[in-house]
């Protein structure tokens, strides 16, 4: 008499398909910014005539526009100090931490507070290192210190978001409730770039580095984590 059929263990279950040689993997996004960051990078610390002229022919023009709409300047006063302040997006970030810790993902909660950690961190050495000056205007209708490049607000604005959405995502959020969740999250990512230009304290390229080098951060963290060095930990 044939014994019953014993359903395989999971160890024993087939490996997964191969990724196709030409699909977009966080690894090879990550790169991709990585590069396009040095890039911009490079252009600017080199004060590249072209870019700092476009920087300039854009900050004047939207400088003009804040000073003659006070109205939505200080609208977006109220969204960048408080809305997309960095230490909003490190509250929404603890939240998460607390959130998974207590579901008992400590590894994946510690691995968002580190890869929110290092991107604060990378933010203000490269300030530190390129150096370059705010924009300085006679009417100016807000402040900031510090360097300009990249915009911290932009940065961990890219991360704290592309953190959350992979979280998300990872967890089973799925159709209308996950496009909701995507629209808020890149009207909040360009919206945070946006205001620091509108309200004359960073120039668009900084913008811009912020969320290159956030994005690329997110990618090859979610790359690192999802790949097979921490599998067995999951």
């Amino acid at each position: 008499m044939r014994s019953p059929a014993v359903p395989p263990s999971p160890s024993a279950a087939s490996p997964a398909p191969p990724t196709p040689p030409g699909a977009l993997t966080p690894a090879r996004v990550g790169a991709a910014l990585g590069v396009a960051s040095v890039v911009l990078l490079a252009l600017v610390a080199a004060k590249w005539g072209p870019l700092f002229s476009l920087d300039r022919t854009i900050s004047v023009d939207l400088h003009r526009q804040a000073v003659a709409d006070p109205g939505l300047t200080h609208a977006n006063r109220i969204l960048t100090d408080w809305v997309w302040d960095p230490w909003t997006m490190r509250l929404l970030t603890a939240v998460a931490f607390v959130v998974l810790w207590f579901r008992g993902s400590r590894l994946l909660a510690c691995w968002v507070a580190l890869t929110s950690l290092v991107g604060a961190l990378i933010s203000q050495g490269v300030k530190a290192a390129v150096g370059r000056p705010r924009p300085s205007w006679p009417d100016p209708v807000d402040s900031a210190h510090y360097a300009a490049f990249p915009s911290g607000h932009a940065m961990i604005a890219t991360v704290t978001v592309g953190l959350l959405l992979w979280l998300l995502r990872r967890h089973g959020l799925r159709g209308r409730l996950w496009r909701i969740a995507l629209v808020v999250g890149v009207v909040s990512v360009i919206g945070s770039g946006f205001n620091r230009v509108w309200l004359g304290v960073h120039w668009s390229s900084d913008v811009v580095g912020g969320w290159l080098f956030g994005a690329c951060l997110v990618a090859l963290s979610v790359a690192t984590y999802e790949g097979r060095a921490l599998s067995r930990w999951r």
